[in-house]
C-alpha cells in the first residue's frame, strides 16, 4: 500500500533503534507562516525530519482568515524584484539560489505589479500548504504550543511572528527577561547618512557629553528657527494619519514611545521641551542654541544609517516623506525605512541571539522570521531559510557558515545578531527591512574618481553581493549543500 507524506514520516520515525541512532532527531518548527515554512522546507531538503506546529485553525489569530500555511495577511506584494539595483530584489535572488519555497511559489503565482513581485494571495498560500503537505519528511501538527517547547525537543525553531500566542510570548519573556521582548513596536524613520545636508546639520552630543564609545559628537543635529518649528508642528497636526487595525486598538500607547503627532497635539511647544529640545546644542553657524533641534542617532555599526530620535509616527508614508523633508538639513533625505507604531512581538535579538539565531540562554531554541526583528515578508522568510539550514547542519554534525555580511541575507543576519555591539546597540534595536544601509561600504567611485550615484551606486552593492554569495555557495564550509 503506498504511503502519503505523513505516513512516510511515521515510518521513518518508527524504524529500528539501530536506524534511529544514525538518523537526525526531528526538528520542531513552531509557526506555519513564511519563516516557519521556509525553516521546515530547508531542513527537510537537507535530510532532517521536521514537525511543523501551526496553531490554526484550532486557535485563531485576530489577523488570519484561513487555515492555510504562509497566509499573507497584510499585502500580496513581496516588493521590488530588481536584483540589479534594489536590496530587496537582491534578497529575492539569494533566496532563489538557496531553493526557497516561498520564492518558487511566488514566481508561479505572480500577478502583474510592474517591477514588484506580487502574488495571488490565496493561490500562493494554498500552493505552499500543498508543498509542505507533500514533503515526506515534514509532519504538520495542528494545535497551539502552550509555553516553552518540551525539554525533550532537542532542536526547535520558533517562527511565530508578530502575533505570537500570549502563552508562548509570556514564556519567552520569562526566559529572556522582562525588557527583552517588545509587545509594542515603535518605529522611527531611518535615513541614509549620505543624504543629510551637513552644510546645515552638524555632529554634536548634548552638552558634548561622551557616550560609551567616548564620542562627544555622536548625534546629527538639524536646527529649526521659531518660525520653522511652528510650521513643522502645524504640518504634523494636519498630516494624514493611518488608523489602528481593530485588533490593535486595545493596545495602549507607552508614554516612552508616543507618536510624534500625539505629542504635538498636546500643545504647540510640547516637542520643543521633548524630543526636539535644543538645550546643550550649539549651532556652529550662529554660535547659539537653535529654537528647536531634530536629532538623528547612528542606527548601525557601519554608520551609514541614522534614525530620527523620538520620531515614531502613525503618519501615512507619503506624509512622512513630505513633512520630514521640511526639516532643515533633510530636504533631500533618502529614507531606508519610514516610521510607524503598531502592536508587535519581537526579540531584542542583538542581546539574545548568537550568530546562528540560537537563544544564548537556551541554545536548543532558535528563532526565525519577524520575531527576530526583521520587517517584511521576504526578510522573514529569508531568516527562516537560514534557521532551517543552521538547525539541519547542527543535527547532521555538519558545518554551515553564515552568508557574508556583504550579501543581502548576510546583512540582515548581521543586523539582528550583532551582539558584539553591546548594550548601547541593543537598547535602540528596532525591526528593519533589507536596504543597502545595512551593507559594508563599497568603493563608490568610478574609474575617474567621481562618486557613483543613483543606479550606479546601488549596482556596485549588488555586483559585489552576487559575487560574494556565489563564492559562499561554492565554499568548503558546507554552504554548497544549501542550494541542493
Amino acid at each position: 500500500m503506498p504511503l502519503d507524506g505523513r505516513g512516510c514520516v511515521g515510518l521513518l520515525w518508527g524504524m529500528s533503534k539501530t536506524f534511529r541512532s544514525t538518523a537526525p532527531a526531528p526538528l520542531h518548527v513552531i509557526g506555519g507562516g513564511l519563516a516557519g515554512c521556509e525553516a521546515a522546507w530547508a531542513a527537510a531538503r537537507r535530510g532532517v525530519p521536521v514537525v511543523l506546529h501551526e496553531m490554526r485553525p484550532e486557535t485563531r489569530t485576530p489577523a488570519h482568515q484561513t487555515a492555510d500555511l504562509a497566509e499573507l495577511v497584510c499585502s500580496n506584494s513581496f516588493r521590488s524584484d530588481d536584483a540589479a539595483t534594489n536590496a530587496v530584489g537582491l534578497l529575492h535572488a539569494e533566496m532563489r539560489d538557496l531553493g526557497s519555497l516561498v520564492m518558487t511559489t511566488a514566481d508561479r503565482h505572480q500577478v502583474p505589479a510592474g517591477g514588484a513581485l506580487a502574488v495571488d494571495r490565496e493561490g500562493f498560500a494554498r500552493a505552499v500548504t500543498a508543498a509542505i503537505e507533500a514533503e515526506p519528511l515534514i509532519q504538520i501538527a495542528r494545535g497551539e504550543v502552550a509555553g516553552l517547547p518540551p525539554s525533550d525537543w532537542d532542536e526547535v525553531v520558533i517562527a511565530t511572528g508578530p502575533l505570537t500566542s500570549p502563552v508562548l510570548a509570556e514564556a519567552i519573556r520569562a526566559l529572556t527577561g522582562a525588557e527583552s521582548l517588545a509587545f509594542f513596536d515603535a518605529i522611527a524613520p531611518i535615513i541614509h547618512r549620505d543624504s543629510i545636508d551637513f552644510s546645515i546639520a552638524w555632529m554634536q552630543s548634548r552638552y558634548d557629553k561622551e557616550g560609551p564609545g567616548g564620542d562627544k559628537a555622536a548625534y546629527v543635529n538639524c536646527p529649526l528657527s521659531e518660525a520653522q518649528y511652528f510650521a513643522f508642528v502645524d504640518a504634523l497636526n494636519a498630516g494624514e494619519k493611518t488608523e489602528f487595525k481593530d485588533w490593535e486598538k486595545d493596545t495602549p500607547y507607552f508614554e516612552g514611545c508616543l507618536p510624534i503627532e500625539v505629542m504635538a497635539a498636546r500643545g504647540p511647544r510640547t516637542l520643543a521641551f521633548g524630543p526636539m529640545k535644543p538645550v546643550g546644542l550649539t549651532d556652529p553657524r550662529t554660535g547659539r542654541y537653535p529654537f528647536a533641534v531634530v536629532q538623528l542617532r547612528q542606527d548601525n555599526a557601519l554608520g551609514t544609517l541614522y534614525n530620527m530620535v523620538g520620531f515614531q509616527t502613525k503618519l501615512k508614508h507619503g506624509e512622512q516623506t513630505r513633512i520630514f523633508r521640511t526639516i532643515p538639513g533633510l530636504e533631500n533625505a533618502r529614507f531606508a525605512r519610514l516610521g510607524g507604531i503598531h502592536r508587535n512581538t519581537f526579540l531584542n535579538s542583538p542581546r539574545l541571539l548568537d550568530a546562528t539565531l540560537r537563544l544564548r540562554a537556551e541554545p536548543r531554541l532558535r528563532f526565525a522570521g519577524q520575531i527576530t526583528g526583521v520587517e517584511g515578508y521576504v526578510e522573514s522568510a529569508a531568516m527562516g531559510i537560514l534557521a532551517g539550514c543552521f538547525a539541519a547542519a547542527e543535527a547532521r554534525g555538519e558545518a554551515f557558515a553564515p552568508p557574508p555580511a556583504t550579501t543581502s541575507m548576510g546583512a540582515l543576519l548581521t543586523h539582528i545578531t550583532e551582539g558584539h555591539m553591546g548594550d548601547a546597540a541593543a537598547a535602540t534595536f528596532q525591526p528593519m527591512n533589507a536596504n543597502f544601509g545595512l551593507f559594508p561600504e563599497v568603493d563608490l567611485r568610478d574609474g575617474r574618481g567621481r562618486p557613483l550615484r543613483g543606479k550606479a551606486r546601488r549596482a556596485a552593492y549588488t555586483t559585489r553581493a552576487r559575487a560574494d554569495f556565489a563564492r559562499w555557495l561554492g565554499g568548503p564550509s558546507g554552504s554548497r549543500s544549501a542550494a541542493e
